[in-house]
């Protein structure tokens, strides 16, 4: 098992972090995560919020005391789930784990398995009670992920490529008016929405970006569409 205790410690029989501790794991200012804390305290309509934070003051190298805050399980919860990014999912893993360590330490002290088969139960017991919580968490970050909007710039250059690719295969076909043309934005558009699975383009997310991609680099339109295009151009001949 990882050495997680630089993350997480025994504090008056609670398992506890600091603002500290939090900054230095999440790469952020210090004074930042105070910050956060703050505006947490400050707009707390729950006196149970109040009680996830404990305000207190360490020495600085210079000799300055400071002021910084220690919190529980529920405290972390509330901070850290502004911080976004793969770097600050994979502390949170790691912070889920050591509380869960921590609390599973406290829970033991207060009654230790004695026997060899007692031993063994504790431990698969916590064992199974972190994969759970890190199976959780993976399955809500998985979900958080697939439902991720498509950025603008990218949802912008899909629509030049669509725009690029009915040109090009236009040109084919010779002059087209705005009517013939909107038959081929009309089959490319039914395209996308069959690869993607969504039923309007603004419904597009991040994972579908790849596919999307790559069905307009190689998309043809159907025979029905170009056999509709050449009656256009033979009524127009």
């Amino acid at each position: 098992m990882n050495d997680l205790s630089h993350l997480v410690f025994l504090k008056d029989q609670q398992a506890v972090t600091t603002s500290l501790q939090i900054a230095a794991a999440f790469d952020k200012q210090h004074k930042d995560v105070l910050e956060a804390i703050r505006d947490k305290i400050s707009t707390a309509e729950n006196s149970a919020l109040l009680e996830m934070f404990y305000e207190d003051s360490y020495t600085a190298k210079n000799g300055k005391q400071n002021k910084m805050y220690y919190m529980n399980r529920d405290g972390f919860t509330f901070i850290a789930m502004g911080f976004t990014g793969k770097k600050a999912d994979n502390f949170k893993l790691k912070y889920i784990s050591a509380f869960n360590q921590m609390e599973n330490s406290i829970r033991g002290q207060a009654q230790l398995p004695m026997t060899p088969q007692q031993k063994l139960e504790l431990l698969l017991q916590n064992v199974g009670a972190s994969n759970k919580k890190v199976d959780e968490l993976d399955q809500r970050l998985t979900e958080i992920e697939d439902n991720a909007p498509l950025s603008s710039s990218d949802y912008s250059y899909l629509s030049r490529r669509i725009n690029q690719r009915v040109g090009e295969v236009g040109r084919g076909f010779g002059r087209l008016s705005p009517k013939q043309r909107g038959q081929l934005f009309k089959d490319i558009n039914q395209g996308i929405k069959q690869v993607s699975g969504v039923d309007t383009r603004s419904q597009l997310r991040d994972k579908h970006y790849k596919t999307v991609i790559d069905f307009i680099n190689d998309w043809e339109p159907s025979t029905a569409t170009k056999t509709i295009l050449r009656q256009f151009v033979a009524e127009a001949e």
